[in-house]
């Protein structure tokens, strides 16, 4: 059995807060700080593997634009990313360790000019990469829980794309079982999953939803709620500080939008997915 180290102090000073939680007791910035200076480096190194989301962005703002603002919350400096990007261009290894091996296939198909022309959705194709990374990573909660987000966004973007006439396997990112049933179930009308993905009827449920700010955030108190669940019988370890670490990210979405505001935000989005995806004027 893997020996787990413990947290006793850190976690019992640990403020509580809820998922209607008005204030928030720290940023994730912050707390992100914090673990930098209690976690030990075997934890700390797991954790950075979830925090690749933020170097993930960066390294998109990056490509597409050299002067792009990044994110503080990436692990990556811009320099490690160009000295990346200019030995992949001539051909060598990629030696820093911080750079993950999904990083330099992305960076390889960037390049591609084939791939250029085929006008890829650049952002499908990192989180595709990145969730295939995540569901391997050495730890079941983390690896659970980058394969709920997954399943909940690969299902819910199949039923979005059935609903306004586009290509169901188009929208699929990643490669576990259940985004590969989905290619494979693209007209069946549960996609093949009412027997296979536990979730299956609560996501639909909540896909159901037409207020946008309502849906997302009940999508949001689901995961919240899968935390809990799941995290439920570990106490003082790397565990309870990931599932800790979550509920402030989703927290902290929420405190910084109010029902107008949220309302505004998302339906900005689901326009740019429209225009992303163009679907075809009436």
């Amino acid at each position: 059995m893997l020996f787990k180290h413990q947290y006793y102090c850190f976690i019992a000073g640990l403020p509580d807060f809820s998922f209607d939680s008005m204030k928030l007791p720290f940023t994730v910035e912050e707390f992100k700080l914090m673990l930098d200076e209690e976690l030990k480096p075997d934890d700390k190194r797991l954790l950075s593997k979830y925090f690749l989301k933020y170097d993930n962005d960066n390294l998109l703002h990056f490509l597409k634009n050299k002067d792009a603002e990044l994110n503080p919350m990436g692990s990556i400096s811009r320099e490690e990313i160009q000295e990346t990007i200019g030995r992949i261009k001539e051909d060598l290894p990629v030696k820093n360790k911080k750079i993950p091996a999904f990083h330099e296939k992305f960076i390889r198909t960037w390049l591609d000019e084939d791939a250029q022309a085929e006008n890829k959705l650049w952002e499908d194709l990192m989180s595709s990469l990145y969730m295939d990374y995540g569901i391997e990573v050495k730890n079941s909660l983390m690896s659970r829980w980058f394969e709920l987000n997954l399943n909940i966004g690969n299902l819910l973007s199949a039923i979005y794309a059935r609903k306004y006439g586009l290509d169901v396997a188009r929208v699929v990112v990643g490669n576990n079982p259940i985004a590969q049933l989905i290619r494979e179930n693209a007209n069946a009308r549960d996609f093949g999953l009412s027997q296979e993905l536990g979730i299956f009827e609560a996501v639909v449920r909540l896909s159901e939803e037409t207020d946008i700010y309502e849906r997302e955030r009940k999508m949001d108190k689901f995961r919240w709620d899968w935390l809990e669940e799941n995290g439920v019988f570990d106490y003082f370890n790397i565990e309870y500080i990931f599932a800790y670490l979550c509920k402030l990210q989703i927290l902290e979405r929420w405190v910084k939008l109010n029902a107008e505001e949220g309302g505004r935000v998302f339906r900005e989005l689901i326009a740019d997915l429209k225009s992303d995806v163009k679907i075809p004027e009436e």
